[in-house]
């Protein structure tokens, strides 16, 4: 039996791109060890005040983490003056 895979289809050949760049930096940020949502999180939060001449530092490759982002080990998020043991 063939199974479909409805992803696949956007709907248009516009929306089909525009699924294709996102897949895309999604994979992009996985292959560069960022978690995909903080990295598009991130992205999507700094990219309406980010300088034209400074997109690529949004890229997967050059991303770093603002420093807001912190995490500690487990997943949980950092609060200020508690350290893990």
């Amino acid at each position: 039996m063939h199974k479909r895979r409805n992803w696949l289809f956007a709907g248009s050949l516009r929306a089909g791109r525009r699924a294709a760049v996102v897949m895309s930096l999604i994979q992009s940020a996985k292959l560069n060890g960022h978690d995909p949502y903080r990295y598009l999180k991130d992205v999507l939060e700094r990219l309406p005040t980010q300088p034209a001449s400074r997109l690529e530092e949004l890229l997967p490759h050059c991303w770093q983490k603002t420093p807001s982002q912190g995490v500690m080990p487990g997943g949980l998020p950092q609060i200020s003056g508690v350290s893990v043991a």
